[in-house]
């Protein structure tokens, strides 16, 4: 028999293979990384979970970034996935990875709330008005919930900065969100340094839950930065701001990495720079646009024309 193209099959570790797709999809290669998983065949309840989750990550990230809306057939794909890893156990005690699993699927949902009350009409828009109350709300008690049961300090992290965006974006609770920020900074610096693992990846694949997390620091830096920034301090947001967009670049996301240097643009314009920070910010949109990203390109465009992308959300009007 000739083997041709279409019958070719390779053997590649699980935990390689969902890292592969983990440095595609924070590097903007959402479809390509959607393919990978989508190609793959794995055996057993445990290894096809995984590969669901692995595979709603692409989509948020889509989602955020590109502006699709592939991620809620994602999830219910990962919870019937989930479900039948759970069922396999048959009753017996679930180990500690399987328990991760869960939290992760759990932690996922959280994130594409979120974003469903971030974004409105294909636009992001923060701050309470004209949303339903109850939602934000909600949100908050499931990041609580999941703080309280994260299984290592890094998912712990992620919660805490998920408490912090609710407070922040969805509440305009500015005096709040803080000391979210700084408990997930904490968490994210805890252990090795240069690790780059994240909530969601099931603690197997793309760095360990227990040494830390480049990503998570960066994001807290990001927000805590944002917030020097309003409070007047520009040098303690560019140490931080610089300091995100190293971290954010070491550990490979590309889309991410543009976002962050906007908020160097930002300074620079509060520093005088325009000619400095519109040269910069063209080449974010032009290469934004190039990758598909973009919600990063309209911000930047929207800074091109004068918008503070810093600007906070405003409190809900009272009586609303």
């Amino acid at each position: 028999m000739t083997n041709t193209a279409s019958t070719l099959r390779t053997a590649v570790p699980l935990d390689e293979l969902i890292a592969a797709a983990r440095e595609l999809r924070i590097g903007g290669r959402w479809e390509r990384a959607t393919r990978l998983l989508d190609s793959t065949e794995a055996t057993g309840p445990r290894s096809r979970a995984r590969l669901a989750l692995a595979a709603v990550e692409v989509a948020l990230e889509s989602d955020w970034f590109g502006g699709t809306a592939l991620a809620e057939p994602r999830l219910a794909a990962a919870e019937e996935f989930v479900e039948v890893l759970i069922a396999s156990l048959d009753g017996k005690p679930a180990d500690e990875a399987h328990s991760d699993i869960r939290w992760d699927l759990d932690f996922l949902r959280l994130r594409h709330d979120y974003l469903g009350q971030v974004r409105v009409d294909g636009a992001f828009r923060f701050g309470p008005d004209g949303k339903d109350p109850d939602a934000p709300a909600a949100l908050r008690t499931h990041a609580e919930r999941l703080r309280g049961q994260a299984p290592d300090d890094v998912r712990r992290g992620w919660a805490e900065m998920y408490l912090g965006l609710v407070a922040d974006n969805l509440f305009a609770e500015r005096d709040i969100a803080p000391g979210h920020y700084e408990a997930a900074l904490r968490a994210g610096e805890a252990g090795a340094a240069g690790a780059t693992g994240e909530a969601g990846a099931t603690g197997e694949a793309g760095g360990s839950h227990a040494c830390g997390d480049d990503l998570l620091v960066r994001e807290a830096l990001r927000h805590l930065g944002d917030h020097d920034h309003d409070h007047g301090d520009h040098a303690r947001a560019r140490e931080r701001w610089s300091r995100a967009t190293e971290l954010g670049a070491r550990a490979g996301t590309v889309p991410g990495t543009l976002s962050q240097q906007l908020l160097l643009a930002v300074l620079a314009r509060d520093a005088g720079d325009e000619a400095g920070a519109v040269a910069l910010v063209r080449e974010i949109a032009r290469w934004a646009g190039a990758i598909g990203a973009v919600t990063t390109e309209a911000q930047a465009r929207g800074f091109l024309a004068g918008v503070d992308p810093t600007a906070p959300p405003a409190p809900a009007e009272s009586g609303s």
